[in-house]
């Protein structure tokens, strides 16, 4: 080949691995763009003053005094919305006022859009759930909430042609003429005082337990029952997989018995996740009775079985890696086979091997299907270390799906399922950029 053609073909190879480099970032910044930036609003945000009293009440979080003086101060400030209506209730009761009967459904629907902003009247008793005792506690969300209580929510079927469609109406047309029609410039020029917004960083998301099903709270119990998952999994993994491995790679000899192993190591890397969560279920639970129902240990057994051929095949191709070099100056010298892999072959394949093992984590961590019949719940407490041998557990990927699908106020809690999409992502995330690094400082030190 001629030098010039050469540089030419050298120049396209370069060039297109420079556009795959560029394409490749370009794809994930616009994939996890949009969870990093929705995700990071579980832990900054603006809260209200219904937050800091939630936080005081469920987590006695915050000074005392200091609460109730901002509670004095928003509920002078909301007492003439409440007095106004109360007033106009009175005169409706007492039909002094025209159409009077058209009145009460109206103000209920009032009544009831502010609860959902403001929450509960001190005058009123409390409820039982928490979800009912607070008003909105994110700023963004009683900014939407505050909308509708300006505007009611109608459907549009003036076209026969088409389907209704959804208009928003302002619910001071319904009160036009009356008192309570004052309010609502009132609320609109008054919301922050009504509110009281701050700036908050709430890191303890990461480890507050869930309160009504994650209205209120953070993702403790999950993101301790996915460490636990993933260390269970890593204590059986590692060790039938480096060993597997190097009799794979060191003791094994070419025959229909081998070849069967590794054509059963390649089809195991192949079966759908689901089909894990099954067979765990089936044998771990059914069969070898491990626990009697779901539990940590069933889980981690079964991603074990997920991740076994990931860890047998960065490993035996680690350990083969190895120059030969290494292994006949140690045997040359007097050393045992099993003393040359243990010191010499090992240590010098580690990088390998900690590669497979941390991208083995990362998909423990994140694999759901798995999990679904043999170790996750949707609604539980954080398990001490010992329950996990028969107590199921909650965790990062199965209740993402669960909050995504499954919960009645999906919109209300759309920064709790970003904030643990995001954790679970930041985990992968470390554990990677964890293996890169140790695998640098092993591979420096075995330079030298």
């Amino acid at each position: 080949m001629k030098a010039h053609t050469r540089k030419i073909l050298d120049k396209s190879f370069t060039g297109m691995g420079f556009m795959s480099v560029i394409l490749l970032t370009l794809s994930l910044v616009i994939v996890l763009g949009p969870i990093f930036v929705r995700g990071i609003q579980a832990f900054l945000f603006f809260d209200t003053v219904e937050y800091r009293r939630m936080q005081l009440d469920l987590f006695d979080r915050g000074d005392p005094e200091e609460v109730k003086a901002e509670l004095d101060e928003v509920w002078a400030e909301r007492r003439f919305i409440y007095d106004t209506i109360a007033a106009f209730e009175e005169q409706v009761e007492n039909e002094e006022i025209e159409n009077s009967w058209e009145y009460p459904e109206k103000i209920d629907s009032l009544n009831d859009s502010l609860k959902a902003l403001f929450g509960p009247r001190p005058d009123e008793p409390e409820p039982v759930l928490p979800r009912d005792r607070y008003g909105e506690t994110r700023w963004d969300r009683a900014q939407q909430t505050f909308k509708l209580v300006m505007y009611k929510e109608q459907w549009d079927y003036s076209d026969p042609s088409a389907m209704g469609s959804k208009v928003l109406v302002p619910r001071i047309d319904s009160f036009r003429g009356t008192t309570v029609e004052q309010i609502f410039p009132y609320m609109e020029e008054n919301l922050e005082k009504l509110m009281l917004p701050e700036f908050t960083f709430y890191w303890q998301f990461l480890t507050d337990k869930s309160h009504d099903i994650h209205f209120f709270g953070g993702i403790g119990a999950e993101v301790l029952g996915t460490f636990y998952l993933v260390i269970g999994t890593m204590l059986f993994a590692i060790p039938i997989g480096v060993i597997a491995a190097i009799y794979l790679a060191e003791f094994a000899k070419e025959g229909k018995i081998v070849s069967l192993l590794r054509t059963a190591i390649s089809t195991l890397a192949g079966v759908p996740s689901i089909v894990f969560g099954l067979f765990g279920l089936a044998f771990f639970i059914n069969t070898m009775e491990v626990s009697q129902s779901k539990s940590v240990l069933a889980g981690s057994l079964t991603l074990t079985l997920l991740v076994l051929p990931t860890i047998i095949r960065a490993a035996e191709e680690a350990i083969l890696a190895v120059p030969k070099a290494y292994k006949e100056a140690s045997l040359s010298l007097g050393a045992s086979k099993l003393y040359t892999i243990l010191k010499v072959i090992l240590p010098a394949a580690m990088p390998g091997i900690l590669t497979g093992i941390v991208i083995s984590m990362g998909r423990a961590a994140g694999e759901t299907a798995p999990i679904i019949f043999t170790a996750a719940v949707s609604v539980g407490q954080p398990l001490g270390l010992f329950e996990t041998l028969n107590q199921p557990t909650m965790a990062l990927p199965w209740n993402i799906y669960n909050l995504v699908t499954e919960h009645e106020a999906v919109d209300q809690i759309r920064h709790v399922q970003f904030g643990m999409v995001f954790t679970l992502v930041l985990l992968v995330v470390v554990l990677n950029f964890a293996a890169i690094v140790l695998r640098a400082r092993i591979s420096k030190k075995l330079r030298g």
